[in-house]
C-alpha cells in the first residue's frame, strides 16, 4: 500500500492476519528476505543502510534492535528517522545488546560493515521531489570508494529497482549482482513461509 494508514485499516476490520508486503513506513518482509540472503552468504557482523530514512531503513532498524546485530546508519541531514521509531528501536537494542550508530557520515557508516544496503532516493509518491532529493543526496552513492572502506568480503544488497548511478554505481551492482538477485529470490521464500506460518497458526 502506498499509505501505512491503509494497512492499519485493513488490520481494523479483517479478521484475518494481514501481511504488510510494503508500505510507506515497513518494509518487513524484505528484510527477512535480506536476512536470510545474510545467513546464505554467512555474514553475521556489522550491517550498513547508507540512503534514504525510508521503510527499509525502519525495518531494517526494528530489525537490528531486536536481533542485537551491530547496526550503522548514515542519511543526509534533514533525513532523520522518525521519532517514534526510533525511539522503539533504542529500546529494544538496550534489551538485545545491539549497537546503533545513526549519522550522517557514509564512510564511517561503512567502515569494516560485512553487509551494504541501500534503496532508491526517490520512494513511490515522492516522484515530484526528484529533483531536490538528487541533489540533498549527492555523495551517499555506494560506488567502489565506498565499498572500499567495508569488510574486503562485504555483499551488497539493493530492494531493487536500483537506479545505477544514482545510489549505486554500476561497478558495484554488477560485481554483487549475484547477492542481489539471490535477495530477491529470498523474498519469495520468506512471504511463503509467513503464509504457511500464519496458516498453521490460524490452525
Amino acid at each position: 500500500v502506498n499509505s501505512h494508514q491503509t494497512l492499519l485499516e485493513f488490520v481494523k476490520y479483517s479478521k484475518c492476519p494481514i501481511i504488510n508486503g510494503l508500505s510507506d513506513l515497513y518494509h518487513p518482509t524484505q528484510v527477512l528476505g535480506d536476512l536470510l540472503t545474510m545467513r546464505e552468504y554467512n555474514k553475521r557482523g556489522k550491517v550498513a543502510f547508507i540512503g534514504d530514512s525510508n521503510n527499509m531503513c525502519n525495518s531494517w532498524l526494528i530489525a537490528a534492535a531486536i536481533l542485537g546485530l551491530e547496526f550503522s546508519v548514515a542519511l543526509p541531514p534533514n533525513y532523520e528517522i522518525n521519532a517514534e521509531i526510533l525511539e522503539f528501536a533504542k529500546d529494544k537494542a538496550r534489551n538485545s545488546g545491539a549497537k546503533l550508530d545513526i549519522s550522517a557520515d557514509k564512510m564511517r557508516a561503512l567502515k569494516d560493515a560485512q553487509v551494504i544496503i541501500t534503496d532508491t532516493w526517490v520512494s513511490m509518491g515522492q516522484e515530484s521531489e526528484k529533483e531536490q532529493r538528487l541533489k540533498d543526496f549527492a555523495g551517499f552513492i555506494i560506488d567502489e570508494a565506498a565499498m572500499s572502506v567495508a569488510d574486503s568480503n562485504a555483499i551488497f544488497l539493493h530492494c531493487l529497482p536500483a537506479y545505477r548511478g544514482f545510489e549505486v554505481s554500476e561497478q558495484v551492482f554488477e560485481a554483487h549482482s549475484k547477492e542481489i538477485f539471490d535477495e530477491a529470490v529470498n523474498r519469495l521464500y520468506v512471504v511463503k513461509s509467513v503464509l504457511c506460518f500464519l496458516d498453521e497458526y490460524r490452525a
